[in-house]
């Protein structure tokens, strides 16, 4: 089946914002433009601004254009970073350990919470990361598939889930909660934890501009991990 012209506009423009070819608050090509870019006629070019108006992309003001809409801001819990990169900042070796890399179909409750219809496809992964060989993180980490088709085929030795979405669906905005847990005996076992010693658990849904793009539950042994921040009075 083919793609509906406008469908193609609104594609091409949400990969521009998506790289960063177009910013918050650039200017998108007019309808005039895009009739020529395109091959279509000016009420096909209407449709894909409209829409992309409508989805909070763009904001379309009178006489002057659509713009790239500002972003939301981002949780001020932490910033969301590569832990591989994090360890390596510090002046240590990242390493991982891949428990499970499968796929399901979403059962009720993540599809709710991912915005997803209930039997769409979800990917999985259950990651164990290492500094300096001591764990670190245990990473289990549920990703829309349509957003991020190939990331059954990434090797996770070697790079990381954060740095493989953050290419092919980047990050726009990111909700998160942090608890304390006292973690399941295979948790415990990996991250070479003690019996009844406390986790750190981060939740952290991530959104690209097209939606969730994934949903992770990241354990830290409460001995070896914390988090802080910088607030500007």
């Amino acid at each position: 089946m083919s793609i509906p012209q406008y469908a193609r506009i609104k594609e091409a423009l949400r990969r521009r914002i998506e790289h960063a070819e177009l910013r918050p608050g650039d200017r998108v090509p007019s309808e005039n433009q895009l009739v020529a870019e395109f091959g279509v006629s000016r009420m096909t070019a209407r449709r894909a601004l409209l829409e992309l108006a409508d989805e909070g992309l763009l904001q379309r003001t009178q006489g002057l254009g659509s713009f790239v809409a500002d972003l939301r801001p981002m949780s001020s819990i932490s910033q969301i970073r590569n832990i591989a990169e994090e360890i390596r900042q510090r002046g240590h070796h990242h390493s991982c350990r891949v428990i499970a890399l499968d796929e399901l179909p979403a059962p009720p409750e993540l599809a709710a919470h991912m915005g997803l219809v209930e039997g769409e496809l979800l990917y999985h992964s259950v990651l164990v990361h290492l500094e300096d060989a001591l764990p670190l993180q245990w990473e289990s980490r549920h990703v829309t598939a349509s957003l991020a088709p190939g990331y059954l085929q990434q090797d996770f030795s070697q790079t990381t889930p954060s740095a493989y979405l953050s290419a092919v669906a980047p990050l726009a905005e990111a909700d998160q909660t942090v608890e304390a847990v006292l973690p399941e005996a295979p948790v415990a076992e990996a991250l070479a934890m003690a019996p009844g010693e406390p986790c750190l658990k981060i939740t952290r849904r991530t959104f690209s501009h097209r939606g969730v793009v994934s949903l992770a539950q990241l354990l830290h042994p409460g001995n070896r991990y914390r988090l802080g921040s910088h607030i500007d009075a």
